[in-house]
C-alpha cells in the first residue's frame, strides 16, 4: 500500500503555499506507515500532491508523484492496475512513459478518455488525485468496491483535501467523508459532486441474475484472477485462515508460483517459493487446517500464535490504524494486525487473501436464513455495497499499517461479474445438494478436488472466531470489568451519536474517542445492528436475529457447529 495527501483549490491569498507545502508533509507523516519506502511532493501554486511510497512494482524507477512530462498533469495514486500492459498496448505511440510502474498509465488514460470511460477499462484497486494545471483541474476517483481507502475533506478557508487515511486530515478539515467505492469527483464538475462510474448489471435495484451456473467457468474466472493479482517485484506471501476462500486462492497462487506474470510465464518467476501466513491462539480452530492446505500446495508455512493478553495490549493501536469503533471490524483486525507485523519482519511486501468470497457467495451463516433466491442476491449486493466499510478496511488498514499490502482477488471486478450474474438460487445453502446444507457451495464444487475435503467442505467460520473462541470471549470479559452499569446508563449522554449498545461497544469507543475527538471523524464510521455480519435489512429473515447483540457467526447457533467438519465427497 502507499499514502497519498492532497491539498487543492489553493488560494496563495487566504494561505501562504509555504504554510500550506509544511502542512501537506505533517500530515503525510501521519500514514507513512502505509508507505515507509519512499517520499515525494509536488506543489504549484493551486496543488500539493504528497506520497508515501510502498514500492510493489518498478521498484527502482516507479516513485511518485508521477508526471505526464508532455501534458504536465501530475500523479499520486495508490493502488495497482493488473490489467495496465494491455491498456498501455491500447494508447497512442505520442506519451512519453518514464517508468515501468502499473500506475502511469493513468496519466495517458486520462489524457485520451474521459473519466467514467477509462475508469471501466481499468482492473484494480486503487484511489489517487490527478491535477491537470494546463485544463486548471483536478481528478479524484475510486476503485469499485472501496478495497484502497479513500476520504476528503474540507477546511475554513475551502481548500479541497484528499487523504489515504483519516487520520490525516483529523484536526484540519471541518468537514471529512469517505470517497464512496467506484465514484469520482471532477473539478471543473464540483457542482455535480461525485459521480458513479461502475454500475454493473447485477447490481441494479430489482434485477435478479439469471445465467445459469457453470462450474467451470467459475473457476477459469477465479484462476484468472489470482494470476493477474500475482504481478509483482517484491517477496509475496499467501493468508490460509483455514477456510474455504483463503486456501482456494493460495492453491492457485502456487500454481503460478513458477513463471513471472508480467513476462506472461515465460520468464522465471524471481520469488518461486510460496510463503504462508496463519494466525490463531494456541489450539485455535483455524490452525490445523491451515497447516494441511499449506502441505498440500508446497507452501513454506508460518504459524503465528499470539496470546489473548497481546491481543488486549493490542487495541488502542488496532484502533487507531482501521479508524473504527465496529466490534466485528476490531474483533478480526487486532490477529490480521499482529499478523502483519510479523509477516513484515519477515521481508514479505505483499500478500494474497480470500476477503470477498462470503459477500459474493453467502458464505456468512445467517444466509442459512434467507428466504429465497432473489432475496439471497438482494442481500449479497448490499454486502459488497458496504464491504469498504468493513473487510475492506480491515485487510487494507491491518496491513498498511506495517507496510503490506493486501490482494483480493475474489474482488476483481471481471471475476465479479461471472460470479454475480448467475441465478442466485444455486448459492442457497439449503440447495447445496451435501449430507448437510453448506455455504459458498457453487464455489466448492466448482473446486471440487483441487484442495484437501476437509477443508473445501468445511463449514464458514468468522475469521475473529477462528482464530480461538477465547479471543471474543476476553473481549466481552475485559469489557465487563472495565465498563461499569453506571456508565452504560449514561451512554447516550456521552455518545449522543451512534451511541453504544453493549459494554463491548462502549470499551472500544473509549478508545476511538481518544485518538480521534472530532465530530466529524464519528460520521465516517458505520453503525448498524447485525448478527453474523449481516447487514441490518437480512434481521428480518429470523424473529430471533431481533433478540441478538452479538455480531459473531456463533450467534446463529442453530447453524453453528464447533469444530464441524463437512465429509468428503458425497
Amino acid at each position: 500500500m502507499c499514502g497519498i495527501v492532497s491539498i487543492l483549490n489553493l488560494d496563495p491569498v487566504k494561505s501562504p503555499l509555504a504554510d500550506l507545502r509544511r502542512q501537506a508533509l505533517a500530515m503525510a507523516r501521519k500514514i507513512r506507515h502505509r508507505g515507509p519506502d519512499w517520499s515525494g511532493i509536488f506543489s504549484d501554486d493551486h496543488a500539493i500532491l504528497v506520497h508515501e511510497r510502498l514500492s510493489i512494482v518498478d521498484v527502482e524507477h516507479g516513485a511518485q508523484p508521477l508526471l505526464d512530462t508532455l501534458q504536465g498533469t501530475v500523479l499520486a495514486v495508490n493502488g495497482e492496475i493488473y490489467n495496465h500492459q494491455e491498456l498501455r498496448q491500447g494508447l497512442r505511440e505520442v506519451h512519453d512513459f518514464q517508468t515501468l510502474s502499473d500506475c502511469e498509465v493513468i496519466l495517458y488514460l486520462y489524457d485520451e478518455l474521459k473519466p467514467r470511460d477509462f475508469l471501466n477499462r481499468m482492473n484494480g484497486i486503487f484511489a489517487f488525485v490527478l491535477y491537470d494545471p494546463k485544463r486548471e483541474t483536478y481528478l479524484i476517483a475510486r476503485d469499485p468496491i472501496g478495497v484502497i481507502p479513500l476520504y476528503v475533506g474540507w477546511d475554513r478557508h475551502d481548500h479541497l483535501y484528499a487523504a489515504s487515511e483519516m487520520k490525516a486530515l483529523v484536526g484540519h478539515c471541518d468537514r471529512i467523508r469517505e470517497v464512496p467505492p467506484g465514484h469520482f469527483f471532477l473539478g471543473h464538475e464540483a457542482d455535480r459532486g461525485f459521480q458513479r462510474y461502475y454500475e454493473p448489471d447485477w447490481a441494479a435495484p430489482g434485477h435478479v441474475p439469471s445465467e445459469p451456473y457453470d462450474p467451470a467457468r467459475l473457476r477459469v474466472a477465479l484462476e484468472a484472477a489470482v494470476k493477474r493479482q500475482l504481478m509483482c517485484d517484491v517477496p509475496y506471501g499467501v493468508l490460509i485462515s483455514g477456510g474455504v476462500d483463503s486456501s482456494l486462492v493460495s492453491a492457485i497462487a502456487a500454481q503460478f508460483r513458477e513463471g513471472r506474470v508480467e513476462a506472461g510465464g515465460a520468464a522465471p518467476a524471481w520469488w518461486p517459493r510460496i510463503h504462508s501466513f496463519a494466525i490463531g491462539l494456541k489450539g485455535a480452530p483455524d490452525l490445523a487446517p491451515a497447516r494441511l492446505v499449506a502441505e498440500h500446495i508446497g507452501a513454506i508455512h508460518h504459524e503465528i500464535h499470539f496470546t489473548v493478553q497481546e491481543g488486549l495490549d493490542a487495541l488502542s493501536d488496532v484502533i487507531y490504524h482501521i479508524e473504527t469503533f465496529d466490534m466485528t471490524t476490531i474483533r478480526a483486525s487486532t490477529p490480521m494486525y499482529l499478523l502483519m507485523r510479523k509477516i513484515r519482519a519477515m521481508g514479505i511486501k505483499m500478500v494474497l487473501s480470500g476477503e470477498g468470497a462470503d459477500e459474493i457467495f453467502g458464505g456468512y451463516l445467517y444466509f442459512h436464513k434467507a428466504p429465497d433466491g432473489p432475496e439471497l442476491h438482494f442481500e449479497t449486493v448490499r454486502k459488497l455495497q458496504k464491504l469498504h466499510l468493513y473487510d475492506c478496511a480491515r485487510a487494507n488498514k491491518a496491513s498498511a499499517a506495517w507496510g503490506v499490502e493486501a490482494r483480493v482477488p475474489f474482488l476483481d471486478r471481471e471475476f465479479l461479474d461471472v460470479a454475480m450474474r448467475m441465478d442466485p438460487s444455486v448459492k442457497l445453502p439449503r440447495n447445496a445438494a451435501r449430507p448437510r446444507p453448506i455455504e459458498k457451495f457453487p464455489l466448492r464444487q466448482a473446486f471440487d478436488g483441487f484442495i484437501p475435503n476437509e477443508v473445501l467442505w468445511r463449514q464458514k467460520e468468522q475469521f475473529s472466531d477462528g482464530v480461538g473462541y477465547a479471543w471474543i470471549n476476553a473481549l466481552k470479559a475485559t469489557a465487563e470489568r472495565e465498563i461499569s452499569d453506571g456508565m452504560m446508563a449514561g451512554a447516550a449522554e456521552r455518545f449522543p451519536v451512534k451511541t453504544p449498545e453493549t459494554k463491548e461497544a462502549y470499551f472500544y469507543r473509549q478508545f476511538f474517542e481518544h485518538h480521534f475527538p472530532s465530530a466529524t471523524a464519528v460520521n465516517c464510521v458505520p453503525f448498524e445492528r447485525s448478527v453474523a455480519c449481516s447487514t441490518e435489512t437480512a434481521l428480518r429473515w429470523d424473529a430471533s436475529f431481533a433478540k441478538l447483540t452479538d455480531p459473531s457467526g456463533r450467534a446463529v447457533m442453530d447453524i453453528h457447529d464447533q469444530g464441524y467438519q463437512a465429509p468428503g465427497k458425497a
